[in-house]
């Protein structure tokens, strides 16, 4: 069986070289979807992007989102009619985009897509996050039937939270890449 192919998600304004989306880019070879615009994010385009990758994929994809991405995968899995190829999600410190302060910072996004996604995933949660209480992360879990990690106190699981090549997440996103 083919091997899935890693897609990154960064969210709003990239993934910078120190996070651990960048360095399992750099160690494993995993593919950034790249968008067109990182500081004025567009649902649509955002989507389009994603949707074009997943199509163009010769194989199985696992999704390893951050922050917005997981944000977008809610929102592409509900609209793809390409959801058979994902094995499954990554799931990291999702930016909650309903709140009114993240809403005036990057419009259009909400409200959130909640239906169950078509595909396993995990959700990682921090219970200090900035960009998104413990609780709402805990809910978004529940709406897209992931499986939800209290991973404690490390912020918003990015590279200020000194996950280095965060080894503990890749386990998790090889669980998901493994067929059953």
């Amino acid at each position: 069986m083919k091997p899935a192919t890693i897609l990154l998600l960064p969210g709003w304004q990239n993934s910078g070289p120190d996070h651990w989306q960048s360095r399992w880019e750099s160690r494993h070879g995993d593919q950034r979807v790249e968008q067109h615009d990182w500081m004025r994010p567009l649902r649509g385009d955002w989507s389009a992007r994603l949707e074009e990758t997943v199509a163009d994929a010769e194989g199985p994809v696992v999704l390893a989102a951050h922050s917005l991405g997981c944000i977008l995968t809610a929102w592409w899995a509900a609209h793809t009619r390409h959801a058979a190829k994902v094995r499954g999600a990554l799931l990291v410190a999702p930016g909650d985009v309903e709140r009114p302060d993240l809403a005036a910072q990057i419009h259009g996004w909400a409200p959130i897509a909640r239906q169950p996604l078509p595909f396993p995933a995990v959700l990682v949660g921090s219970r200090n996050d900035p960009y998104c209480s413990f609780e709402r992360a805990e809910g978004f879990a529940q709406a897209w039937g992931a499986r939800f990690v209290d991973y404690g106190e490390r912020g918003h699981i990015n590279a200020e939270s000194g996950l280095g090549d965060w080894d503990e997440g890749r386990g998790w996103l090889m669980q998901l890449a493994t067929p059953v």
